[in-house]
This record gives structure tokens, C-alpha cells and sequence, in this order.
């Protein structure tokens, strides 16, 4: 298996707790995920207020051509208001290691993801990410990016 990995930050002017509650549920992440990938959190959302070490969350999301699979991650580390990452147990990847830091910065946090993915069927695999995998995988962040300015604000607006 090849292994692919990709990084992305951003700044945004709120408080590092606000951004920790925020992205740390993860409730709130079918509101920074494309509408067209029908994202759906399918676990039971009493159990999903506080994220935990172990805890295992469900998803219905169709990433290709309207077609809806199951996903399931796991919460594997968590270090309040600094890391928490999810690794994928089933679902359309092979391996799926995602790493998201938040560090308090002036005026605001700084997050940082570290996604390492890599995905089955050998060469065909390998072809599926350079012809659209990979180039999926950026437009959702950037969707990510553009939606949270639209819910926190634009942190290069606010400097002095």
C-alpha cells in the first residue's frame, strides 16, 4: 500500500477553547463537509458531546457518484484544547490517520491537519488518487476552510 499524506492550516480569530469545543464534537462536522457527500453522523448523538480515547463514531457519506457507504472512526488520542485523532475501522479507505492541532496564536488558533490515507487495489488505487482522490480530498478541505471563515470570521481581516 502507498501512503499519501496531506497537511492544511488555518487561522481563525476565536478563542482556543472555541475552536476546541467546535471542532472536537463530532456533531458539527456534517456542517463543515460539502453538502453534495450527504455526510451523516449516524451514531447515537447523546454519546457525542464529548469527544474520548475509544470513542466510536458512525457515518453514513457518499464521496463518489451519489453512492452512500459506511464509515466508522475511532478516537484515538485525545489532549484537551491541543490534538485528538481519528483513524478509520472501516469504511472506503484503506488506512485513514487523522491528526487536527490547535495551538492558541495572537488573536486567535491556529489548526493544523495532518491526514495519511492510503487507499486498496494496488495500482488501481494508486491511479484512483491521482485522478481524482487526492483532488477530492483538497476541494472538501477547502470547503472546510471557506465555512469555518463563514462561522468564526476571517482571521487576516483582523490584524492591526
Amino acid at each position: 500500500m502507498k501512503a499519501y499524506q496531506l497537511k492544511f492550516s488555518q487561522q481563525l480569530p476565536v478563542s482556543l477553547a472555541e475552536a476546541w469545543d467546535f471542532f472536537s464534537s463530532p456533531m458539527n462536522l456534517a456542517k463543515i463537509t460539502p453538502p453534495e457527500m450527504a455526510f451523516q453522523v449516524t451514531s447515537d448523538s447523546n454519546d457525542q458531546k464529548k469527544m474520548y480515547p475509544g470513542m466510536i463514531i458512525t457515518y453514513k457519506v457518499s464521496p463518489l457518484l451519489g453512492i452512500k457507504l459506511n464509515w466508522m472512526t475511532e478516537i484515538t488520542q485525545v489532549k484537551d484544547q491541543e490534538y485528538f485523532i481519528d483513524e478509520q475501522r472501516f469504511g472506503p479507505y484503506q488506512f485513514w490517520h487523522h491528526q487536527h492541532h490547535f495551538r492558541a496564536i495572537d488573536r486567535g488558533v491556529e489548526m493544523n491537519d495532518i491526514l495519511t490515507y492510503g487507499l486498496p487495489m494496488g495500482i488501481f488505487g494508486r491511479m484512483a488518487n491521482s485522478l481524482f482522490v487526492a483532488a477530492e480530498l483538497q476541494q472538501i478541505f477547502e470547503f472546510r476552510k471557506k465555512k469555518v471563515i463563514e462561522l468564526f470570521g476571517d482571521y487576516s481581516a483582523t490584524e492591526t
